[in-house]
């Protein structure tokens, strides 16, 4: 239930499902012309209208990119790495191509049949994507993938897995989260939510049942009912303090009080296996490579894209829009942010704990 915060928009903009963003088009950036060039590059431009569907096509699949769209900074990176994929499109070979089309189309199959097609369908329209656009897009992206892969060795696979062999490591996990907040949402004070935990933790120490304890006491809505199990759970999903809980301590052993911005867990791991590489699956395998594609590719964005292929950008700059001084008009909105969990869902929080405790292991 504890996610671990989220990853910078350069790194989620260059994973290999960098496909999945999309957003709308941005207001209040002045007149534009769709055939307006706002860059040009060593083999081609960049226009406008490729551009805004850029932009689109980077937040319908990750809309919590929204909030760096108005930033100069992120357009700037956007519209590079808008060069990049168009770079390496160009430079791909047919059998690059052919397997990017193929992997294209295996995504987007997967992607109808996980939300259903007229789920993407009302996704797509509501960017005023059409799907023969969206299909392109990802044919592009998973093409320059395979340009980014050719290359990579075994080897280099193995140093890769050896450099994030923690987020191969699962364990199942038993918890009772005593929040900073109540059951009837009231806030709870630091030391409070500790002098409960520790009253929990002895009930422990005496030898009392940790399921019908975590039952009784936890606030994790996402684990109580099972008795406060997390089985087999990737600890690289849980925030940093929980992890480390999660990796270090000895089986079987409750723990104390293990404080995280959710409030304090007493912590008992049950089981914890990590793997070799000879364990990976041809599907962790790749995801490796893909990690590592994604990785040279932002190495050639920020060394000979910048240096030898970009000639100009005219992005036009965002239009900053006068601030409201009407106090009247900002006052009923100044609760709406603490609407969101602290996992960052807003409107969620029969859900955020059990996420949010996943990301802080």
């Amino acid at each position: 239930m504890f996610r671990s915060k989220g990853r910078s928009w350069k790194t989620l903009l260059l994973t290999a499902l960098v496909v999945v963003l999309t957003m709308s088009v941005l207001a209040g950036c002045g007149k534009k012309t769709d055939n307006n060039v706002v860059a040009t590059y060593d083999g081609g431009e960049i226009t406008q209208k490729e551009f805004d569907l850029e932009q689109r096509m980077v937040l319908a699949l990750q809309p919590t990119m929204a909030q760096f769209v108005e930033m100069d900074d992120f357009r700037q990176y956007l519209v590079k790495q808008a060069i990049a994929y168009k770079y390496w499109e160009n430079n791909a070979d047919d059998k690059m191509k052919e397997e990017g089309k193929k992997k294209a189309d295996e995504q987007y199959k997967a992607m109808k049949d996980a939300n259903g097609a007229d789920n993407v369908k009302q996704m797509l329209d509501a960017q005023k994507i059409t799907e023969k656009e969206f299909q392109n897009y990802m044919t592009r992206i998973y093409t320059v993938m395979e340009t980014q892969l050719k290359g990579i060795t075994e080897d280099d696979v193995k140093k890769e897995f050896e450099a994030s062999k923690e987020d191969y490591i699962t364990a199942s996990v038993r918890h009772i989260l005593i929040s900073l907040k109540d059951a009837e949402g009231k806030e709870r004070s630091k030391e409070d939510a500790l002098k409960l935990a520790n009253e929990v933790k002895a009930k422990l120490d005496k030898g009392e049942d940790f399921a019908t304890l975590a039952k009784q006491y936890s606030e994790d809505p996402g684990s109580k009912d099972d008795g406060g199990l997390y089985a087999d759970t990737p600890v690289n999903q849980w925030v940093p303090q929980f992890k480390e809980a999660a990796m270090t301590l000895p089986l079987n052993k409750i723990s104390d009080p293990v404080e995280t911005d959710y409030g304090y867990h007493i912590i008992r791991v049950e089981s914890r296996t990590e793997k070799t590489f000879a364990d990976l699956t041809d599907a962790e395998k790749d995801t490796l490579k893909m990690s590592i594609a994604s990785q040279k590719l932002d190495e050639f964005m920020s060394g000979d894209l910048e240096k030898n292929i970009i000639k100009k950008i005219t992005l036009p700059k965002v239009e900053k829009k006068a601030e409201n001084t009407d106090k009247g008009a900002n006052s009923g909105n100044a609760g709406t942010e603490g609407n969101a969990d602290k996992s960052g869902n807003s409107g969620n929080s029969s859900t955020s704990g059990a996420n949010s405790e996943k990301n802080s292991k």
